[in-house]
């Protein structure tokens, strides 16, 4: 089956689908917000989409329309980006980026969906890391273009590249197929399992607590640390032109998730999904120690080269596991939207406890705080998996 249309749409939605990202908090950090006021943005937005993430995911689950989902969100990012660019004030911005997360919540399902359903269960883990790869490497050219661009031009690049992307994006759908899509596989059902479960019993599953938990951990501790550390070479002086620091910052932590995401794709079909999780959570508290001792901008480089291996490999873990503990169920996409709503819970809270420690404490201490919260989750999870665990997932 040609997956060439599927690859192109995760390589041009990469860069839709999160909105502006790091460069908001710089951007907003230019029009004399404080620290405190852009975590509180962040924080309140990401509780909508976190609200709203497992009811979209349900709908994906149900409705044939996937490709009209990633189209009718991709617009209304593109909106949401106009309003804070025109106007910068708290109320709108606000408003703007609760329209960002609940579009950025009904991308990522739908997409799910129509891969499962034009590769089905047995192919899943393998496109996985191609759709992250292609991801990732979209994530990386969008910050180069932005980074030139931005030197040029100002942070108002970055609001134009997003328009292209929608675009290109929006045309690329069309490639996809919705007769080449099998609806029944894009849930998760198979031909034992002809109905879909009752979605409570995801909430029964020990398994999947066990995966949200240590998921909400991780973002809890890793969601910060990007526009902490970009804010925080802003105002010591050190980080030259904004917008194209912010730019590299993400580029090298893409770059590096590209054979992240390969790699942990071929993990997971010849050693399974643990051992991926405890390198991804090794990664991250090292990442937070490194960017709270070391105040060098070259920090930057292995700083963002960890980021890429925790975020590379459970970009490709969470899903992935997921779809194998739900397998048959017909509700993987509805599991997948509860994993991505407790990733919320703790990537929303993330900025403001960064915030507030970084404002009364100064933000050397926030990073140590974030990465005392990455330990916690790398124990949890190894104490969780032990052999004698009952919540061990085999």
């Amino acid at each position: 089956m040609n997956m060439i249309p599927l690859n192109l749409l995760n390589f041009f939605i990469s860069d839709v689908r999160d909105g502006l990202g790091p460069f908001l908090a710089v951007f907003l950090q230019q029009n004399h917000w404080e620290v405190d006021q852009i975590g509180w943005v962040m924080t309140i937005s990401g509780l909508t989409g976190m609200i709203i993430t497992t009811p979209i995911s349900t709908l994906a689950d149900i409705i044939h329309a996937k490709r009209a989902i990633i189209i009718i969100s991709a617009l209304i990012i593109i909106l949401a980006c106009c309003l804070n660019y025109y106007y910068p004030f708290f109320y709108v911005t606000l408003s703007a980026q609760i329209l960002t997360a609940i579009a950025g919540a009904a991308i990522p399902p739908a997409i799910n969906a129509i891969t499962l359903g034009l590769v089905g269960q047995k192919g899943f883990d393998h496109q996985l890391g191609r759709n992250e790869s292609y991801n990732h490497g979209g994530n990386a050219c969008s910050a180069m273009m932005t980074g030139i661009f931005s030197y040029y031009f100002g942070l108002k690049a970055v609001f134009a590249l997003m328009v292209i992307w929608t675009i290109l994006s929006i045309i690329t759908i069309q490639f996809i197929r919705p007769e080449k899509i099998d609806y029944k596989a894009a849930r998760g059902l198979n031909e034992t399992q002809k109905d879909p479960r009752p979605i409570s019993d995801l909430l029964k599953n020990t398994h999947l607590l066990v995966l949200a938990i240590t998921v909400t951990l991780f973002h809890l501790a890793n969601a910060a640390m990007l526009p902490l550390l970009s804010q925080a070479m802003v105002a010591r002086g050190t980080a030259g032109n904004a917008g194209t620091y912010t730019a590299l910052t993400i580029i090298i932590a893409q770059m590096t998730m590209i054979p992240m995401a390969l790699l942990a794709s071929q993990m997971a079909q010849t050693k399974g999904y643990k051992s991926i999780f405890i390198f991804a959570l090794i990664a991250l508290p090292i990442r937070g120690l490194l960017a709270g001792m070391i105040q060098h901008p070259f920090i930057l480089i292995p700083v963002q080269m960890l980021d890429g291996i925790g975020a590379g490999l459970m970009g490709v873990a969470v899903p992935g596991l997921t779809a194998k503990i739900l397998s048959g169920s017909g509700r993987i996409n509805s599991g997948i939207g509860i994993i991505m709503t407790v990733q919320g819970i703790g990537a929303s809270l993330s900025p403001s406890i960064a915030g507030i420690i970084a404002k009364h404490y100064h933000y050397n201490m926030a990073f140590l705080a974030l990465s005392l919260i990455a330990v916690i989750g790398l124990c949890f999870w190894l104490v969780a998996n032990n052999s004698n665990s009952p919540y061990k997932i085999s």
